[in-house]
C-alpha cells in the first residue's frame, strides 16, 4: 500500500476530514520550503500539495501567478523541487506529498523519466492542471509503475460522462473546484458547491476532496461538511508571501493552519 492510500484509509477509518494545505515550491525563499512543509505537517496536515512553479499557471489566480513567478526567478525548477522533497524525507517519513502543477515539465522528461525521479525523491502523487481525463491513460500507468498516484480534477463544468469517468478511474482523492475560475478569486456558494460534492461523493469509489475559495476555517467547515476534506491554497500563499525569513514562514505557516484543523476536527462523525 502506498503512503498515500494508507493515509486516506486512516482518515476514513477515523472519520477525520482531510486539511490539504497548498504551497509554491521556492516562496517566499528557496530555504523556506522545507522548514514549511514541516510546520504544516505540525500543525495538521494530512497531505501537502507542493506547486512546482511554471511560467504560464493558467488556472491559478493573481497570488499563486505572482508567487510562481518569483519562485522561478529564484531558480526553483523541477530539480530543486525534487531536491526539497528529498530534504522533507528525511524527516518526515509519513505525510504525503503530492506535486500540483502543469504538463509541460511532465512532458520534458518523458512520463517515466519524471516518475522515476519523482519517486525517488519520496513524491506519492501528482496533480496535473492541464492533463484532460481522456488522455490520462498513458501517465497513469507510466506514474503507477514507480508507485506515484495520478490526482485528478472535476468542476462545476465537468460533463456529467466526464464526471462519471472519474469517479469509476481516478485514484487517491478526486480534487473538485467548487467555481469556475481561478484560484484565489472570490466565487464560492456553499449552498451550490455543497449540492454538487455530494452529488460526487454519493458517484465516486475514493474521497472528494473541496478546493478554491477556501480562506479560513469558517470557510474550511462550512466546505467540508459536504466533502471528505478541503484544499487551502490562495490564501496561505498570501501568508507565507509576508514572511521575513525561513523561520518566520514556518511560524506563518502553522499558526495559519491549526485553527483550520481545529475547525476540521469538529466535524469528526458528522454526517455529510
Amino acid at each position: 500500500m502506498t503512503r498515500l492510500q494508507a493515509r486516506l484509509d486512516a482518515l476514513r477509518t477515523s472519520g477525520r476530514k482531510a486539511l490539504v494545505p497548498f504551497i509554491s515550491a521556492g516562496d517566499p525563499s528557496l530555504d523556506a520550503t522545507v522548514p514549511v512543509m514541516h510546520a504544516l505537517a505540525v500543525a495538521g496536515a494530512d497531505v501537502i500539495e507542493l506547486g512546482v512553479p511554471f511560467s504560464d499557471p493558467m488556472a491559478d489566480g493573481p497570488v499563486i501567478q505572482r508567487s510562481s513567478e518569483r519562485a522561478l526567478a529564484r531558480g526553483a525548477g523541477l530539480a530543486y523541487v525534487l531536491e526539497a522533497v528529498r530534504q522533507f524525507r528525511e524527516v518526515d517519513a509519513d505525510t504525503p506529498v503530492v506535486l500540483m502543477g502543469y504538463l509541460n515539465p511532465v512532458e520534458i522528461r518523458g512520463a517515466a523519466g519524471f516518475a522515476a525521479a519523482a519517486a525517488d525523491a519520496g513524491v506519492d502523487g501528482v496533480l496535473l492542471v492541464d492533463l484532460p481525463p481522456e488522455e490520462a491513460d498513458e501517465y497513469r500507468a507510466a506514474f503507477s509503475r514507480h508507485g506515484l498516484t495520478l490526482i485528478s480534477l472535476a468542476s462545476p463544468t465537468t460533463p456529467e460522462a466526464r464526471l462519471q469517468r472519474l469517479c469509476t478511474h481516478s485514484e487517491g482523492y478526486l480534487y473538485y473546484v467548487t467555481f469556475a475560475g481561478v484560484t484565489g478569486a472570490d466565487g464560492l456558494d456553499v449552498a451550490e458547491a455543497g449540492q454538487r460534492l455530494r452529488h460526487l461523493r454519493a458517484m465516486a469509489s475514493m474521497p472528494v476532496y473541496a478546493g478554491f475559495g477556501i480562506r479560513d476555517a469558517a470557510s474550511a467547515a462550512a466546505m467540508a461538511v459536504h466533502a471528505d476534506g478541503v484544499v487551502v491554497g490562495s490564501a496561505l500563499v498570501s501568508v507565507l508571501a509576508e514572511s521575513a525569513d525561513a523561520n518566520d514562514a514556518a511560524a506563518r505557516a502553522g499558526a495559519f493552519l491549526r485553527p483550520l484543523r481545529q475547525a476540521l476536527d469538529e466535524l469528526v462523525a458528522v454526517p455529510a
